[in-house]
């Protein structure tokens, strides 16, 4: 063992076992383990109150581990991570941090911005693969190129041959002398007052900690990991693996998941155990679609901002404030969408199948933009992921090639008969509702007069009317999307140079929670955060510029038919490619003979204090907050990748190492949200 002295910086990696940043550091000799908490970098992306108590209870159990190893947790609250950094680095006077790497663009471009300013001062920074299985530039097709399907891409995964290493915790850690200023847990400011009470109840159905995540996986996979194909699609039934807020915090590594998995489809296949065969498959497909989401964030790096469907540019959306209030409440008259909003509520969790009705019904009955409900998933679940939200709701609004069509509209009413036959997680999550038989429970407004009164329900009263007719729905969906259609085709006919068209937003009108732009050039003041997760966004001018092509996706439910006017369709290759956002590296050697690189743009978000009610008289939304965030100079992407491209220090590879393809996902029964395996 060296003499040196390494800074830990833990952030997704909260565990003892299997962590290559800590293994690394234990080896080559003293450590200074440091948890940094700067919520004005969190940016839009401020977690919500759900997912900071995970995250705190979290910090208390690896706190508690590295203690009993010898070496002690430093907390510390900041405005700046690097000044923290370069202060633990002053104190200790260690050579070198180590740190196990991010792969959504924020983190990215963050990061390498911190490991440039380490390397003035003669600081290296090693960082680690501890999130996935195979690096985002690893996994190719055989001409070099980004895999442009998830089937694709996963058989390529499965073929390959993974690290058998597994790294065990370190038996004793010598800890670096220095002292910084430093916080307790409570004093980072994870859970105010008024939080506790609602988060009372969380703690009830699982334990928190990397220790207790290995017991939830060896649970699983001993106890219902063979049944798991049958129940899996059992909604508000514990038919999943509950891993997700494990795997987003990195309680538990992917890798070890993996492994145990596969040696229960080893075992099972030499049984000639069909059922437990095909559990392991969908399992691991939804692994896979983990993994996935980050490899596109990876290759294309604005995702969490931008359509990847030119035409959804011109979709008019339906920027409602009441109507995302409503939808959020759980008060939109379908029962099955109100139960999934409020058992989201009350735990900060819903079942896969729950998310893709919900989402949907956003969408696509609503015509609410797919960011507010993006950002209202990460401000309430208790295993928000960025990626994965960013795919999910991609997906379900039709912005991705191979997505779910746009016009694919699903009748809350059918799925609940589908996924919630007997009524049971309505009459759970919905009271008023608990008396009203099964042949009704899902769409109580044809229910005749006797039978809503023998339930005593009084549709109005104690539980809402449909917001919406599914027939109006499916109406104002069709002229969305002929309107959608035909400004594309405006916007075609006055275009007389396509290649100089640029990518921007989904919507020339609405505004959106303002995200961390890449690369901030400069701090913004200190951000006063409520607990109050239900924010509405408000309207911003942004644009965006992807074209369609069709995506060929079996439909199981009612599907809109219509007539489409005649449209150019790309064919499948390097035509179709063209139509996608591109790489930071590609975007910006196209712009940068033409913009300069100190050009910005302001982004602002606000949040409304009131909403109109149903009957126009105005109420105050409970959960808005007095916010009025206006952020970051928005660095145009294409810039500051060309400026400054992320370099293969912290993230390994280079942007510009990478082909930006097109993509399609071509898994419509394996939902993208992956959010509870």
């Amino acid at each position: 063992m060296s003499s040196g002295k390494t800074i830990v910086w833990f952030r997704r990696d909260l565990r003892i076992e299997d962590n290559p940043a800590l293994a690394a550091a234990a080896r080559d000799g003293s450590v200074f383990p440091v948890y940094i908490w700067c919520p004005e970098e969190e940016g839009q992306f401020y977690p919500g109150r759900v997912s900071r108590w995970w995250l705190k209870q979290s910090l208390s159990h690896l706190e508690q581990s590295l203690k009993s190893l010898g070496a002690e947790l430093v907390m510390i609250k900041t405005q700046s991570t690097l000044s923290a950094l370069l202060d633990c680095i002053k104190a200790t006077e260690a050579t070198k941090v180590v740190v196990n790497r991010l792969y959504d663009p924020v983190s990215l471009v963050r990061d390498h911005s911190i490991e440039e300013k380490l390397a003035e001062v003669g600081i290296s920074v090693q960082s680690y693969n501890g999130d996935l299985l195979y690096e985002p530039w690893e996994i190719y097709d055989d001409e070099g190129r980004a895999f442009s399907t998830f089937d694709a891409y996963w058989d390529k995964c499965l073929n390959m041959q993974m690290e058998p290493v597994s790294l065990l915790p370190p038996w004793r850690l010598m800890p670096a002398a220095g002292t910084v200023e430093r916080c307790t847990i409570e004093g980072l400011g994870l859970e105010n007052e008024l939080e506790k009470s609602s988060n009372a109840l969380l703690g009830r159905g699982c334990s928190l900690g990397w220790s207790n995540a290995d017991k939830a996986l060896t649970e699983f996979v001993e106890q219902n990991l063979f049944d798991y194909s049958k129940s899996r699609f059992k909604v508000g039934a514990s038919s999943t693996s509950l891993l997700s807020p494990y795997l987003h915090f990195g309680e538990i590594s992917v890798r070890k998941v993996f492994r145990c998995v596969r040696m229960k489809q080893i075992l099972w296949r030499r049984e000639w155990k069909s059922q437990g065969e095909e559990s392991v498959n969908l399992f691991l497909k939804a692994i896979g679609l983990r993994e996935y989401s980050r490899y596109l964030c990876f290759n294309y790096p604005v995702t969490h901002e931008r359509s990847l469907l030119r035409n959804v540019k011109y979709f008019p959306w339906n920027a409602d404030a009441n109507h995302f209030k409503v939808w959020r409440q759980g008060r939109t008259g379908y029962p099955l969408v109100d139960a999934g909003m409020r058992e989201l509520w009350a735990t900060g969790w819903i079942h896969n199948r729950i998310r893709v009705i919900v989402s949907s019904f956003t969408v696509k009955f609503l015509l609410l933009p797919w960011k507010w409900g993006m950002k209202y998933f990460w401000d309430t679940l208790l295993d928000a992921d960025l990626e994965c939200d960013i795919l999910g709701w991609q997906y379900i609004s039709g912005s991705l090639p191979d997505g779910q069509e746009l016009e694919q509209l699903d009748c809350p009413q059918i799925q609940g008969s589908k996924f919630d036959s007997e009524g049971e997680y309505v009459r759970q999550w919905l009271p008023e509702l608990a008396r009203m038989p099964i042949e009704w429970i899902h769409h109580p407004w044809d229910a005749p007069l006797t039978v809503l009164k023998a339930a005593g329900v009084e549709l109005g009263l104690n539980y809402p009317k449909p917001i919406i007719d599914i027939d109006k729905a499916r109406e104002h969906l069709r002229e969305a999307i002929f309107k959608m259609w035909e400004m594309e085709a405006a916007a075609k006919s006055a275009t007389s140079d396509q290649m100089n068209e640029d990518v921007f937003d989904n919507s020339d009108s609405i505004k959106t929670s303002a995200i961390l732009k890449v690369i901030p050039k400069e701090k913004s003041s200190c951000l006063t955060y409520s607990s109050n997760d239900q924010r509405v966004p408000s309207f911003q001018n942004c644009n965006n510029g992807l074209l369609p092509r069709k995506r060929p996706l079996p439909v199981d439910e009612e599907k809109l038919h219509m007539d489409k006017p005649n449209k150019q369709n790309k064919e499948a290759g390097t035509s179709g490619r063209e139509d996608l956002c591109l790489t930071a590296e590609s975007l910006a050697s196209k712009r940068q003979k033409s913009t300069s690189s100190t050009s910005t743009s302001i982004i602002s978000f606000t949040v409304p204090q009131y909403c109109s009610s149903s009957d126009g008289r105005p109420f105050q939304d409970h959960e808005s907050s007095n916010l009025n965030l206006t952020w970051h100079e928005k660095i145009d992407l294409e810039q500051t990748s060309n400026k400054n491209g992320v370099s293969r220090d912290l993230a390994t590879r280079s942007w510009s190492a990478r082909n930006p393809v097109s993509f399609g996902i071509r898994f419509w029964a394996f939902w993208v949200f992956l959010v509870d395996f």
